[in-house]
């Protein structure tokens, strides 16, 4: 029988009631880990089946979103034992495990990521990313001198929330239009951006725009920093499949009183873009700062490299 528990956070999570990456994967395991202690199996096949079934619900209440199937992956790689009982305890601590893990990971990403500022740098953020701005609050707290500059990032112009939350903290911000990101850029000695989504490859699916300053400042010889926590690793791409690009409403980039003075014409809004590896110096994670390329490793490691997801296995 499914706990109550599974049944109520598979509603939340498809009704959007639960958000973020982070609470969504504590939900998911917390999930699990309630569905483990109550389930009445007799046989470690039967407590097995029962715990397919559980992730079954809870995957497919949002089956593109990387941070719940992690979550589940996570767990299931975990789950070990000949009896119920060693079954159940390793399910809980797994579950338990990643719990802590998530609760930690942007101190220990933002004490990883800011080894990489010095005192005096000038950085250049694009959109806004918890994630990223964490390195930034670390290298403050070490007493270090730094500047920003923040492009606005239209469409939705992330990049005011970014400003504000660094003027709070007392960076010195100057906010620049996207179309001036390459002349600003020789004022800047690194760019930090987060990440929606990170591939086996090591492309970087973010805000759209991203690609377009790791172009431009690799070609200027500014590093790029990717800030991730390892929720964002997205472990289906190592099969090969692609990493859905969302389009947003037309609205957000041309609003009623525009169109109708232009006309009807077809508009574009792609929320991210994918940067390609060869503009990423550094992939920061709570796990430690790697390069693009041996992120594959850490995804492997951590969920696994499966074809299939276990849940669906017999």
């Amino acid at each position: 029988m499914t706990h109550q528990r599974v049944r109520s956070v598979s509603t939340q999570i498809e009704n959007r009631d639960i958000r973020g990456a982070a609470t969504i994967a504590r939900e998911t395991t917390q999930a699990l880990q309630a569905q483990a202690a109550d389930a009445e199996a007799d046989s470690p096949e039967a407590f097995r089946a029962t715990m397919r079934e559980t992730a079954r619900i809870l995957h497919d209440a949002r089956p593109a979103d990387d941070s719940l199937s992690n979550a589940l992956r996570y767990v299931f790689q975990r789950i070990e034992g000949e009896t119920v009982r060693e079954l159940r305890e390793s399910t809980t601590t797994a579950a338990r495990t990643f719990q802590e893990n998530i609760e930690n990971a942007r101190e220990k990403l933002g004490q990883i990521g800011s080894r990489r500022l010095r005192d005096g740098d000038t950085i250049m953020i694009h959109s806004h990313s918890a994630d990223a701005l964490a390195t930034v609050e670390h290298a403050l707290t070490d007493d270090k001198e730094i500047e920003a500059i923040v492009k606005e990032t239209r469409p939705r112009k992330q990049g005011h929330i970014a400003a504000q939350q660094l003027q709070e903290w007392g960076v010195t911000v100057t906010l620049i239009v996207d179309n001036a990101a390459r002349r600003y850029l020789d004022d800047a000695d690194h760019v930090i951006v987060g990440a929606d989504s990170i591939a086996a490859d090591g492309s970087v699916i973010n805000q759209i725009g991203t690609s377009d300053l790791a172009v431009v400042a690799r070609e200027r010889g500014v590093p790029v920093t990717v800030a991730a926590q390892t929720l964002r690793l997205h472990p289906d791409s190592l099969t090969g499949h692609s990493v859905d690009i969302q389009m947003r409403e037309d609205r957000e980039v041309l609003d009623e009183p525009t169109r109708e003075q232009i006309g009807e014409i077809h508009v574009e809004n792609p929320a991210f873009d994918v940067t390609p590896p060869r503009y990423v110096d550094a992939i920061v994670t709570e796990r430690g700062q790697y390069p693009p390329e041996s992120v594959v490793t850490l995804m492997r490691e951590l969920y696994g490299g499966s074809t299939r997801d276990p849940w669906l296995e017999s």
